[in-house]
C-alpha cells in the first residue's frame, strides 16, 4: 500500500515516514502544499495523510482540489487546530478522518489500517501472542484464560508490543508509538509502564512475557 504524507514540520514528517514504513507501507513525503497537490492528483496513492497548515497552499485547498478528481481515496487530516468548526470544515471538504495533534502513532496506524482494509476483509479485532489474547474492540486482555485488567495506556502499550512480537522495541519506539511524537524524550514513563504491565501479566506464576535487553529495549516473547 502506498501512502502520501503532506507535512511541513520535518520532525513530524520523519516520524510518520519511519513509522509507516516500519508497518510495511511505501511512503512519499511532500513538505509544501503545491507539491502535495501534484503528488495527490497523480493517482499513485492508496491513502493521504494531510496537514492543514502548509506553505504555498492550505490543506483544505489541496483537499477540495483533490476531491474534484478523486472522491474515494481515504484522506486523514492532521492539525493542531482542534475547534469543532475546524473539524467540520475538513470533513465537509471531503476528509475521511481527522486526528488532532499531538497524536500517538499507534492510534494513527490503527486508523490507517481501518481505512485501507478491503471490503472483503474481516476486521482483525483480536491479537494473540503466546498465552496472551487482546481484543481491540472490547479492549479486554486475558492471559492463560484469566482476565487481566489494564488501564487505557497499559492496554495501548501491550497492543503495540503484540503487533511486533519477538521484535526488540527501543524505548524511543515505544514512546513515539504509544505516547506520541512530542513526548519528552527524557522521561522514564516507558520503563514505569513496562513494570505495571509485568505485574498485571503475572498470572498464576506464569513466566514474565516481557524481556528487557539492557540499553537496547524490550521484547514481547512469542512463546
Amino acid at each position: 500500500m502506498r501512502i502520501l504524507v503532506v507535512e511541513d514540520e520535518a520532525a513530524i514528517a520523519d516520524f510518520l515516514e519511519r513509522g509507516l514504513e516500519a508497518e510495511g507501507y511505501s511512503v512519499t513525503v511532500a513538505s509544501e502544499g503545491p507539491d502535495g497537490l501534484v503528488e495527490a492528483r497523480s493517482g499513485n496513492f492508496d491513502l493521504l495523510i494531510l496537514d492543514l497548515m502548509l506553505p504555498g497552499m492550505s490543506g483544505i485547498e489541496i483537499l477540495k482540489s483533490f476531491r474534484k478528481v478523486d472522491g474515494t481515496t481515504p484522506v486523514i487530516l492532521l492539525t493542531a487546530r482542534t475547534a469543532v468548526e475546524d473539524r467540520v470544515e475538513g470533513l465537509d471538504a471531503g476528509a475521511t478522518d481527522y486526528i488532532p495533534k499531538p497524536f500517538a502513532f499507534e492510534e494513527l496506524a490503527a486508523r490507517v489500517r481501518a481505512h485501507l482494509r478491503r471490503p472483503d476483509q474481516g476486521e482483525a479485532t483480536t491479537l494473540t501472542v503466546g498465552d496472551i489474547e487482546l481484543n481491540l474492540l472490547k479492549r479486554t486482555v486475558t492471559r492463560g484464560g484469566q482476565e487481566v485488567n489494564l488501564s487505557a495506556r497499559e492496554f495501548d502499550l501491550l497492543a503495540y508490543m503484540m503487533r511486533h512480537p519477538g521484535q526488540v522495541l527501543s524505548r524511543e519506539q515505544l514512546l513515539s508509538g504509544v505516547w506520541g511524537y512530542d513526548y519528552d524524550p527524557g522521561t522514564n514513563v516507558v520503563g514505569v509502564y513496562i513494570q505495571y504491565l509485568r505485574r498485571k501479566l503475572n498470572v498464576d506464576d506464569l513466566p514474565d512475557p516481557i524481556e528487557t535487553l539492557r540499553s537496547v529495549g524490550y521484547r514481547l516473547r512469542e512463546e
